[in-house]
C-alpha cells in the first residue's frame, strides 16, 4: 500500500464484504492486494466456503470440528471438482474455442415446481438442451417409471439440503451429468435410484436414503459430500475409475460400497480428469506423513501408550520400574533348580581360610593353567573400540532398532511403490463408514484405493476376496464387531499407515492364499489378536507397531506363511507372536517386548523361521516352544525376560542356533517334560497366573482353534468357504520335505549368559547341545535334572558361572564331550547319572574338578583337570564305571585335597592310567603347565570322531533316526509360560 492509505485492518473489513468474483479480481491488482486478500482466510474465505450450498465443511464427515489448513484452498479445490462433469468433449482448439465457450454461456436454466416452467421432472428433461441446468424447487418429486437422461444436464435442488426429494429411478444414457443438493428415495418399483453404464455422473451434496447407486464400467462416478443412510449403498461393477470424496455411509444392511469385477478395458472421457483429481489429495504422496484427519482422532490412552513406548529407552532400569523385578538380581530360582545348592568343600575352605592362604602366596597366578584361548574365546574379546561384546557384557543391549518409515519401505520394495502410486478402480477418500454391517467389499478381481477414511462400529470395515486388490493408506479402522480388515482367496494389495484399533476380532485377518503388503500401521487395543494369518494365508507384515492387544500381536496358524519383519510388537496381554497348528512364517528383525506371556509362542506343529529378533522385557518367557513345536530359532537377542529366555517342552523339535540369551530372570534355556509327578501344584495347574490364563483360554484358545471365533465362522459361511481346514492344508510330509528336518532338538552356537541358570534340562527326550557359550550365569551353567533319553553336551564353553559348571542328577543319560569348563564357583562337573565324561578340560573351578557320586554308571576318560582348591576327580559312593587316561594338575600349592579320590569301599569303579602332576618347590612367574595337543577346549573344529553328518553345522543338519515319545499332560511349576490363544 502507498503511504497515506487506509490501515490494513480497515482494508480487511472492507474486502470482507466482496463476493467471490470480486475477491478474485482484487488478487490480480498487485502483490500487496493479493497478500491482503489471502490474509482473509479465517474470515471471508471461511464464510464463503461454509456458505456454499453445494459443499459442506471441508473435513466433513469424519472430523467436522477440525479446521482445514486453508479455507481458500478448500474452496478452490471444491470449485475445480464441481466442474469435472463439463470437461468432456474434444480439447478446445483455435477454430472451435469460441463455439465451445458459446455453448456453455448460452445454456438455459429451467425451473421445476408448482407455478414454475414445469411441474414434473420428466417434463423438464424432455425439453432440455445439452448442459442446461434444471433447478428443482422445494418439494417431493415422484415418477412412476424409469427416467432417462439422454443429454448432458445438471439437476440442482433449491434451498437447504433435504427440501428437495426425488422418488425416481434414473438411467443415464448421456456422456455426463451432475446432480446437486438432492435427496434420493426409492420409488415403489426399484431400490436403484441412479445407474449408468458408460457415462460420467457427478454427485455433489446429495443424500441417499434406503437406495442403491449403480455404476457399471466404463461408466464413472464422482461423489462429494454425499450421505448414504438407511441401508443405502453404492455398487460398482467393472469400473475403471470412480471417486468418492468426503461421503458418509451409515446403517448399511450389507457392504456400503461393493466393487466387483476387474476394470474394463474401455475408458470414458472422465478417467483422465478423475485421475488428476485423485493426485491432488494431500495424502496421496508417499512422504509418510500422518496429516490425514482420520489419524488425528483421539484413540484414548492407547495412542499415547504407543508413542511413549517407542520413545522410552530400553534398559534394565525401565524394566525394573515397570515390573518391580531387577533383571540381573539374585532370585530364588537358583536354589530351586540347582542340585549343588549346598556349599562344596572347596567353597567352605575358601570361606574359612582361603583369604589367609592367598595372603601368604606372593605369586597367586603361578599355578593356574591359562585357558583363555579356547575355540569360543573370540566371543569374549573386547571389540576394537574397547566395548564389550554381548556375550561378556554385564549390561543388556541398551537400544533396539526403530521401524522403518513408509518412505523407506517404498524405496526398498518396488511392488509396494507401484501399488502406492496406482489409481485404478474405486477411490474412496475422507469418507466415514459407521453403524452398519460392512464398509467396503471387493470381489472377483475388483480394485479399490482407500485414503484417509474412518471405519467405525461396523461388523467389518473392509473385505477383499477373489483375487481383488486393495490399497489402504492412512485410514482409521476401529470398534468393528468382527475383524477390521478381511483378506481372502488370493486377495492382495497394500495396507499402510493405518490406525487399526479396538476391534472385536483381529485387526487384520488374512486367509486362503491372500498375500497383502502391510506396512507401517498402528494395530492396537484389539479384543483379540492384532494380525491373524491362517489357511495358507501369506503376506509381508513389516514396520508396524502392534501393541496392547488382548491376544497375540501376530497369530499364525493352519499353514499360514507370512513374512513378519521389522515390527514393534509390545505390551500385549498375551504372546507377542503365536505360531500354532502347523503355522509357518519368516519372522525376522522384530522388536518383541513387554508382553504378558511369551514373546514368541510356537506349538502344535508350528514351524517358523525366527531370526534376528529382539525379544525382551517380557513378563513371562522370551520364546516358548510348546508341544509339537518346531522351527529354526537363529540369531535372536532374548534378554531381560521375567521368566525364561527360551522355554522348550518335550515332543518339540526346535533348532536354536546362534542366539544371544542373556539377563533373563529364571533360566536362559529350559527344556522341560510336561509330566512332573513330583510336583503336585504343577499337576493341578496351580502355577503363577493360573486364574488369568484359565480365563483367557476359555475365551481365546477354543475360539481361536475353531477359525477365529463366532464371527470368523460366520464370515467363512457367507463367502461359501468350507470350515474344514484339513482338506486344504499341506500334508505333513510335503511340509517337512520343503524344510530341513531333524529328529532331535538342537541347541548350537548360542551365547547364554547372565541368566538365573544357563541351561536347565528336565526332559524325557533326547537333546543335542553343541558349541554354546554359557558364562556368568548366577546359578549353574548346565543343570540336567531329568533325561531318560541321551542328552549330548559337546564342545561347549561353560565359564565363570555363579554355581557349578555342569550338574547331572540321578538316572539321567548324558554325554559330556569336548567341553571347556572353566572358573565356575562350585564343582566343574557334578555327575550322578549315567553316561560319559570324555575329553573335557575342567580348569580353575572352585569346587571339585569332576565329582561322580551315587550309583552312576559312567566313563570318565581322557579329561584334563585342574581344580582351584578341591579334588581333581572325586568318586563318591557306589559308582560303577571307568576312570582312566585322565591328566590331573595340582591347583593351589597349599591345597591338601587328593587330586584323585575314590571312596575306599568302592570296588566297582576302575581307576587306570591316570596322570597326576604336582608343583615342584620352586616358585616362578610362569605357569608350570600349558594345555597343548590339543589346545584348550572347546576346539574350533568339530571334535574328533564326529563326522559332518554326526555333528550338525549351522548350515546343514542331517539326522537319520526319529525318536518319538508319549507326552502326558501337566506343567512344571517353575514355568511362567502360558498355553495361549
Amino acid at each position: 500500500m502507498e503511504a497515506g492509505s487506509l490501515p490494513v485492518e480497515l482494508w480487511r473489513v472492507i474486502l470482507a464484504y466482496l463476493p467471490l468474483p470480486d475477491l478474485g479480481r482484487c488478487c490480480q491488482v498487485c502483490r500487496a492486494w493479493r497478500e491482503l486478500v489471502i490474509s482473509l482466510d479465517n474470515t471471508r474465505w471461511r464464510q464463503l466456503c461454509l456458505g456454499c450450498p453445494e459443499c459442506r465443511h471441508p473435513n466433513w464427515p469424519s472430523q467436522p470440528h477440525l479446521e482445514p489448513p486453508s479455507w481458500r484452498e478448500a474452496l478452490k479445490q471444491h470449485a475445480l471438482a464441481t466442474r469435472t462433469w463439463t470437461q468432456n468433449g474434444p480439447e478446445p482448439q483455435s477454430s472451435a474455442c469460441l463455439l465451445f465457450f458459446r455453448r456453455r454461456k448460452d445454456r438455459r436454466v429451467w425451473h421445476v415446481g408448482p407455478g414454475c416452467d414445469f411441474e414434473t421432472l420428466r417434463g423438464a428433461l424432455g425439453v432440455v438442451a445439452p448442459y442446461d441446468r434444471v433447478v428443482l424447487h422445494p418439494g417431493v418429486y415422484e415418477e412412476q417409471a424409469e427416467v432417462l437422461l439422454r443429454v448432458p444436464v445438471e439437476l440442482v435442488g433449491l434451498g437447504q439440503l433435504g427440501e428437495v426429494a426425488l422418488l425416481v429411478s434414473v438411467e443415464q444414457q448421456c456422456p455426463t451429468a451432475r446432480l446437486c443438493n438432492l435427496v434420493f428415495m426409492p420409488p415403489w418399483f426399484s431400490t436403484v435410484v441412479y445407474k449408468t453404464s458408460w457415462g460420467h455422473v457427478q454427485l455433489d451434496n446429495c443424500n441417499f436414503e434406503g437406495t442403491q447407486l449403480q455404476i457399471r464400467g466404463p461408466g464413472t462416478c464422482q461423489a462429494r459430500f454425499c450421505s448414504f443412510s438407511q441401508g443405502s449403498s453404492a455398487h460398482l461393477l467393472g469400473v475403471v475409475l470412480s471417486l468418492f470424496d468426503s461421503c458418509d455411509f451409515s446403517g448399511s444392511d450389507t457392504a456400503s460400497v461393493t466393487i466387483e469385477g476387474p476394470p474394463v478395458s474401455e475408458r470414458n472421457w472422465a478417467c483422465k480428469h478423475l485421475a488428476a483429481l485423485a493426485r491432488t489429495f494431500p495424502s496421496c504422496g508417499v512422504s509418510g506423513s500422518h496429516n490425514c484427519p482420520a489419524l488425528v482422532a483421539s484413540t484414548g490412552g492407547h495412542k499415547q501408550l504407543g508413542a511413549n513406548a517407542k520413545k522410552e529407552p530400553v534398559g534394565p532400569e525401565n524394566f525394573q520400574r515397570r515390573t518391580g523385578v531387577d533383571p540381573v538380581c539374585q532370585g530364588t530360582v537358583i536354589e530351586d533348580c540347582c542340585s549343588d545348592g549346598e556349599h562344596s568343600e572347596g567353597e567352605e575352605e575358601k570361606q574359612d581360610g582361603g583369604e589367609t592362604i592367598n595372603t601368604k602366596i606372593q605369586h597367586k597366578l603361578d599355578y593356574k593353567i591359562p585357558c583363555d584361548y579356547h575355540g569360543l574365546s573370540h566371543l569374549l574379546k573386547p571389540r576394537p573400540d574397547g566395548s564389550l561384546p554381548l556375550s561378556s557384557s554385564p549390561d543388556p543391549p541398551s537400544a533396539t532398532p526403530e521401524p522403518l518409515t513408509f518412505q523407506q519401505e517404498l524405496e526398498r520394495d518396488p511392488v509396494a511403490q507401484m501399488l502406492a502410486a496406482s489409481t485404478l478402480g474405486c477411490i474412496l477418500r475422507r469418507c466415514l463408514f459407521r453403524e452398519g454391517k460392512g464398509g467396503v467389499h471387493l470381489s472377483n478381481y475388483g480394485q479399490a484405493r482407500l485414503e484417509g477414511n474412518v471405519f467405525r462400529r461396523l461388523n467389518y470395515a473392509v473385505r477383499c476376496i477373489q483375487n481383488s486388490t486393495i490399497v489402504m493408506l492412512r485410514n482409521e479402522v476401529c470398534e468393528c464387531r468382527a475383524s477390521g480388515v478381511f483378506l481372502r482367496l488370493s486377495a492382495q494389495g497394500l495396507i499402510a499407515e493405518n490406525n487399526i484399533h479396538s476391534n472385536g476380532e483381529a485387526g487384520l485377518d488374512i486367509r486362503k492364499g491372500a498375500n497383502p503388503i502391510i506396512l507401517c500401521n498402528r494395530i492396537h487395543s484389539g479384543l483379540r489378536s492384532g494380525v491373524v494369518v491362517l489357511g495358507n494365508g501369506k503376506g509381508a507384515i513389516r514396520s508396524n507397531q502392534i501393541f496392547s492387544n488382548k491376544e497375540a500381536g501376530v497369530y499364525i496358524l493352519f499353514s499360514g506363511n507370512p513374512v513378519v519383519s521389522g515390527n514393534h510388537i509390545f505390551q500385549g496381554q498375551a504372546a507377542g507372536i503365536a505360531v500354532n497348528e502347523n503355522g509357518r512364517g519368516m519372522i525376522t528383525e522384530n522388536v518383541i517386548k513387554e508382553n504378558q506371556w511369551g514373546g514368541v509362542d510356537i506349538r502344535r506343529g508350528g514351524d517358523p523361521i525366527l531370526r534376528n529378533n529382539y525379544i525382551c522385557y517380557g513378563y513371562s518367557d522370551g520364546v516358548v516352544v510348546g508341544e509339537r513345536g518346531r522351527g529354526l530359532i537363529e540369531g535372536n537377542h532374548v534378554y531381560c525376560n521375567k521368566g525364561c529366555g527360551v522355554w522348550v517342552m518335550s515332543s518339540s523339535l526346535p533348532q536354536l542356533l546362534g542366539n544371544y540369551i542373556t539377563h533373563n530372570f529364571m533360566y536362559g534355556l529350559a527344556v522341560f517334560c510336561r509330566k512332573d509327578p513330583e510336583n503336585i501344584e504343577a499337576r493341578e495347574g496351580n502355577w503363577p497366573g493360573q486364574e488369568r490364563i484359565g480365563e483367557e483360554e476359555g475365551r481365546g484358545e477354543r475360539r481361536g482353534a475353531e477359525g477365529e471365533g463366532r464371527e470368523g465362522q460366520e464370515n467363512l459361511n457367507e463367502e461359501g468357504e468350507l470350515f474344514g481346514w484339513e482338506s486344504e492344508l499341506d500334508s505333513e510330509d510335503e511340509r517337512l520335505s520343503a524344510r530341513r528336518s531333524i529328529s532331535v532338538a538342537l541347541v548350537e552356537s548360542n551365547c547364554i549368559n547372565y541368566n538365573g541358570v544357563g541351561l536347565y534340562v528336565k526332559s524325557s527326550e533326547p537333546l543335542n547341545v553343541f558349541a554354546n557359550l554359557l558364562n556368568s550365569n548366577r546359578g549353574t551353567g548346565i543343570a540336567v535334572l531329568q533325561s531318560s533319553q541321551l542328552t549330548r553336551l559337546v564342545t561347549n564353553c561353560i565359564l565363570e558361572n555363579g554355581r557349578g559348571g555342569v550338574t547331572v542328577e540321578k538316572d539321567c543319560r548324558v554325554e559330556l564331550r569336548g567341553n571347556g569348563i572353566y572358573k565356575n564357583s562350585s564343582h566343574g562337573v557334578s555327575f550322578s547319572g549315567n553316561g560319559q565324561v570324555v575329553e573335557n578340560d575342567v580348569i580353575g573351578n572352585r569346587g571339585y574338578g569332576i565329582q561322580v557320586s551315587g550309583s552312576a554308571d559312567i566313563k570318565v576318560l581322557r579329561n584334563r583337570v585342574q581344580p582351584a582348591q578341591g579334588c581333581g576327580i572325586a568318586v563318591l559312593g557306589p559308582v560303577k564305571g571307568n576312570v582312566h587316561d585322565n591328566v590331573l594338575f595340582q591347583g593351589h600349592p597349599k591345597n591338601s585335597k587328593a587330586l584323585l579320590h575314590m571312596d575306599p569301599g568302592n570296588e566297582s569303579c576302575v581307576l587306570r592310567n591316570n596322570s597326576v602332576l604336582r608343583h615342584n618347590n620352586s616358585c616362578t612367574s610362569a605357569p608350570p603347565w600349558l594345555l597343548e595337543n590339543p589346545p584348550p577346549r572347546p576346539l574350533a573344529s568339530s571334535p574328533s570322531g564326529l563326522t559332518s553328518s554326526q555333528y550338525p553345522s549351522r548350515l546343514g543338519i542331517s539326522m537319520s533316526t526319529r525318536i518319538s515319545a508319549t507326552v502326558e499332560s501337566g506343567c512344571h511349576s517353575g514355568s511362567m509360560f502360558c498355553s495361549i490363544l
